[in-house]
C-alpha cells in the first residue's frame, strides 16, 4: 500500500517524498520504506540530503541551500511522533534503511511514560547523511559515537507523522553519554512552525527557547536522564553537566557527523554492520540500481492493517525522584 505523499507546511519538504508500509504495524516485520518524487525507492539514511534545498545526487554550495534569512535549514526524518511510545527508528543494518519498530530480546520496545509526560516529548528523529562513528573518539566527550545518524528533538507545535520529512532550524545541542557512547541530541524547530520566528537571537537561540518555551529544555534533560531507568538501567549522564550548547556549536557537530557519513559511504572507514546500500550517492561503491532497490522492498512482507500487539504504553508512569 503506497501512502500518498502529503505536503506538510509551506516549505513542502514531504511533497518530494512518499512512504510505503510493509508488514503489520506494531509487529516485528513492520517496515516503512521511502520513495522520492521520481518514484524511486531510496534510503532515507543515505539518499535524502542533509541540507534542505540541495539535490539528492550531488553536493550543492552553501549559497544555494534553502535558508530562512541567513539560516541554513536541514532535513529531518521523523521516526517517533510526539506523545507516542513505540520506539520506531531507521534500520541502519538493513538495505534501504526503512523505519522499523526496534526489538530487544525478542520484544518490541516502547519508551516508558516519565511523569508528567507521555512517551516522547518532542517529534523525535534523525538527520540524514550523518553518522556517529563508533570508531571515532569524540574530543569533547571522550567517548565513541553510537553508530547511528545524529538524533533530533523537534520542538515545534505540530505533532508530526512517522516518515515525515521536515525542514528544521537548528537551535542547539545536548551531549548525552549513553552507556559510554556519545549520543548527540540536536534541538530544532520546524522552519514553518509559527513559533520558529520568535526564536531569532543572533547567537543564543537556546536562550530564546527558554524564554518562549519555559521548562521544555529542563524537561528534555530529565527525560533523557531517566528514560532507561524503568528498564532497570542506571540514569544517563551528560557532557557539560547537562548544559545545552548553542546553534553554532550544534552545526559544527552536524558537519562533523556528515563528514563521517561521507567516509562511510565511500568505503574510507569500516562501517561494520551498517548497511550502506543507496540509489543516489554519486561515486559510492554501495550504489544499487532502481531494480535492485525495488526487489529489496518487494521481498519484505506485504502490508497488513491492524495491530498484533498493544501499540502504546498507557497503563503506568515512572515517577522521577
Amino acid at each position: 500500500l503506497l501512502l500518498a505523499a502529503r505536503g506538510w507546511g509551506r516549505l513542502g519538504a514531504m511533497s518530494r517524498y512518499s512512504t510505503e508500509q510493509r508488514g503489520r504495524p506494531n509487529s516485528p516485520d513492520y517496515r516503512l520504506y521511502f520513495k522520492n518524487a521520481d518514484g524511486k525507492y531510496i534510503s532515507p539514511f543515505h539518499d535524502i540530503p542533509l541540507f534542505a534545498g540541495s539535490k539528492e545526487d550531488k553536493e550543492v554550495p552553501a549559497k544555494r541551500l534553502k535558508t530562512t534569512g541567513s539560516e541554513v535549514l536541514f532535513n529531518m526524518i521523523v521516526e517517533a511522533p510526539r506523545w507516542t511510545n513505540a520506539k520506531l527508528e531507521i534500520a541502519t543494518e538493513e538495505p534501504l534503511n526503512p523505519i522499523k519498530h526496534d526489538i530487544k530480546k525478542g520484544k518490541l520496545r516502547y519508551v516508558a511514560n516519565i511523569f508528567p509526560h507521555k512517551g516522547y516529548i518532542w517529534n523525535y528523529g534523525a538527520l540524514p547523511q550523518t553518522w556517529e562513528d563508533p570508531n571515532h573518539t569524540d574530543k569533547i566527550t571522550g567517548c565513541c559515537g553510537d553508530n547511528d545518524p545524529i538524533d533530533v528533538c523537534e520542538i515545534g507545535s505540530k505533532i508530526r507523522s512517522s516518515g515525515e520529512i521536515v525542514q528544521v532550524k537548528v537551535l542547539g545541542v545536548l551531549a548525552l553519554v549513553d552507556e559510554g557512547e556519545t549520543d548527540w541530541k540536536i534541538i530544532a524547530i520546524s522552519a514553518d512552525d509559527p513559533e520558529a520566528q520568535k526564536i531569532h537571537g543572533k547567537y543564543f537561540y537556546i536562550d530564546d527557547v527558554k524564554k518562549h518555551k519555559p521548562g521544555y529544555l529542563e524537561a528534555t534533560v530529565d527525560w533523557f536522564q531517566l528514560y532507561k531507568v524503568p528498564d532497570g538501567k542506571p540514569e544517563n549522564h551528560f557532557a557539560f553537566n547537562g548544559e545545552f550548547k548553542d546553534k553554532d556549536f550544534a552545526v559544527e557537530i552536524i558537519k562533523s557527523t556528515h563528514e563521517h557519513w561521507k567516509a562511510l559511504l565511500h568505503k574510507k572507514v569500516d562501517g561494520g554492520t551498517v548497511e550502506c546500500t543507496n540509489v543516489l550517492v554519486n561515486g559510492s561503491p554501495f550504489c544499487c540500481s532502481d531494480e535492485d532497490a525495488r526487489s529489496i522492498v518487494q521481498s519484505a512482507p506485504a502490508f497488513m492493517n491492524g495491530d498484533s500487539v498493544s501499540p502504546e504504553v498507557d497503563s503506568w508512569y515512572f515517577f522521577p525522584k
